[in-house]
């Protein structure tokens, strides 16, 4: 059974990839964009890289579940990686996913992103924490695959959802992991990105699955 603070908690795993992954990972990226000359339209957009780039990852999250389970359990796998690329004035606003349709199988329990390249100013990833209630849907649904009582966050951006992420109170918690880190945050925790100021910021995103 998912338990609430699952989609909820936050767990990086320093040294993901492997100096040699790494280089690999980037290669596999830089020949995609070659060959198909994408540029994203605006900053939350990505592109899906291609298959070998997909196993290098999920090789490495498998042999990173044991930590990843410490605070996520029910953890399996993940979804597809979709790759994001940030150039200077982009930023991606206060956001919440949620866990999509507590009936739907298999479950959303947490977001997961790699950062291929950190900018050289900026672009540092945040997470948004409130007490306020009303982040929360009063809604109770009934999941025979969540604890007795989870509450659920809608999905909330910038553009819609039946709050306004900026103006609630709330704490805004920086993440600077160092460079080969995955962070691992739950599917109800606000998040972004702050504006990126200098340099290119590279990032590859998937769902942590349950």
């Amino acid at each position: 059974m998912i338990h609430m603070t699952e989609t909820l908690g936050v767990q990086t795993v320093e040294d993901f990839l492997t100096t040699d992954e790494t280089a690999e990972l980037t290669k596999i990226v830089d020949d995609h964009l070659a060959a198909t000359g994408w540029v994203p339209a605006r900053p939350s957009e990505g592109t899906t890289p291609p298959q070998a780039a997909q196993a290098v990852l999920n090789g490495a999250v498998h042999r990173a579940l044991p930590v990843l389970r410490r605070v996520f359990p029910s953890a399996v796998g993940v979804d597809e990686w979709l790759y994001h690329d940030l150039k200077p004035g982009d930023r991606i606003r206060p956001h919440v996913h949620g866990v999509g349709d507590p009936q739907a199988r298999p479950h959303r329990i947490a977001r997961v992103v790699f950062n291929l390249q950190d900018a050289d100013e900026g672009g540092q990833f945040y997470l948004d924490t409130y007490a306020s209630d009303d982040l929360w849907s009063q809604a109770v649904p009934d999941s025979s695959d969540h604890g007795p009582g989870t509450r659920y966050v809608p999905e909330i951006t910038a553009r819609s959802g039946p709050v306004k992420l900026d103006e609630i109170p709330h704490t805004r918690w920086i993440c600077v992991p160092p460079p080969g880190t995955l962070v691992v945050y739950g599917s109800q925790l606000v998040h972004g990105v702050t504006p990126l100021v200098s340099g290119r910021a590279r990032k590859l995103i998937t769902d942590l699955l349950a």
